[in-house]
């Protein structure tokens, strides 16, 4: 009996951790990023404006683990919502810094 209930908290917890995952969808990064020494100033502020929209969806992607996990008690959940957000922001900066890699090169242009 013991071991029926250990089990059935077993289950529900992973459910619930999946149900987490389910809801708050990871950022897709910009497609792709615009070589400086090629681009037009439009591509160019279409890609500023397509990192501001990502960066809006990993701040909002953020906010929504932080709801998702706000009544939880599972440490499991919370140490994975940590990583999620991490591995969002860490593909943010990535992202961004190649990105103004290519502004200085397009504004280097004159």
């Amino acid at each position: 009996m013991r071991t029926a209930v250990t089990i059935t908290l077993a289950l529900a917890s992973l459910a619930l951790g999946m149900s987490a995952h389910a809801e708050c969808a990871f950022p897709k990064a910009p497609a792709s990023i615009p070589d400086g020494k090629t681009a037009s100033e439009p591509e160019m502020v279409a890609a500023m404006n397509a990192f501001k929209a990502y960066n809006e969806e990993v701040v909002a992607f953020g906010a929504c683990l932080d709801e998702e996990t706000r009544s939880a008690s599972n440490m499991q959940v919370k140490t994975m919502k940590a990583k999620k957000i991490s591995a969002a922001q860490d593909e943010l900066q990535a992202k961004a810094k190649a990105f103004n890699e290519q502004v200085r090169i397009f504004k280097a242009r004159g």
